[in-house]
């Protein structure tokens, strides 16, 4: 199968005028450093502000989707890129300089499959940092890094792109890529020089960097409840707090 670019950057967003600039700017950072072809494409959910106008201008692909469920949304970019490797990285974080130049030779080494990114918040406060140390924690022991998730089209299309989920779908879709990759003797990698710029909008809105920690607290039972099978109480949580997030905060 031929290509038109080396890289496709996936950037899900919706209503996300605020921080796609900063995020596309931040690919063409990478993008200058890297020889290859680079296309980022912005898909926009459900968006009704000018997410699309300003990627559009920052030299980014459109495409668009209705879907309240992140992971159709970043398999509908995946559909569209028409790059051999796919990078997919959400709206309001950013890539640090050598990003690309790192997944592309971990890649063309033959050694892995995919793989994930280590997360640093933009800023730091103590809440924030035990929130690193234990996210930290948490990636050693599985191995499954999420953050931006790399990785060939190929070995999307063979695992049926992100797991359709409405929230983990990232770690769900790491977990079959090292599956996927341990099949073809190909390890799930993490990048070692770069990493994911994390925002710290939300913290930043409540005024809490406490906040997860206390979400977390306050709606033990609904998640509970969302083990057992009954994801009412849960579902309004994730609507609450990523998929209706930015209608309320504009």
């Amino acid at each position: 199968m031929s290509f038109e670019y080396d890289i496709s950057v996936i950037i899900p967003a919706h209503n996300e005028e605020k921080y796609v600039k900063r995020c596309i700017e931040s690919v063409k950072q990478a993008d200058e450093i890297f020889d290859g072809a680079v296309e980022i494409i912005v898909v926009c959910n459900r968006c009704t502000d000018d997410t699309a106008r300003i990627a559009q201008e920052c030299g980014a692909r459109t495409v668009f989707n209705e879907d309240r469920c992140i992971a159709r949304v970043r398999n509908e970019g995946i559909k569209a890129a028409k790059g051999e490797i796919i990078v997919t990285i959400d709206c309001d974080n950013r890539m640090t300089p050598g990003t690309l130049v790192e997944i592309y030779s971990k890649i063309r080494s033959g050694k892995y499959i995919g793989g994930g990114t280590p997360m640093r918040f933009e800023r730091t406060s103590f809440p924030l940092k035990l929130n690193d140390y234990m996210c930290r924690a948490g990636f050693r022991a599985t191995g499954l890094y999420a953050g931006i998730i790399w990785a060939e089209k190929s070995t999307f299309d063979a695992i049926g792109g992100f797991v359709d989920k409405r929230s983990m779908e990232d770690i769900a879709t790491a977990k079959l890529i090292k599956q996927y990759g341990k099949r073809q003797g190909r390890k799930f990698g993490v990048l070692r020089y770069n990493r994911l710029i994390n925002s710290t909008r939300k913290y930043d809105d409540a005024g809490d960097d406490w906040l997860y920690f206390k979400l977390a607290f306050r709606n033990l039972l609904p998640m509970l409840k969302a083990a057992r099978g009954d994801t009412k109480e849960y579902d309004a949580l994730l609507d609450e707090m990523f998929y209706d997030y930015n209608d309320n905060h504009k």
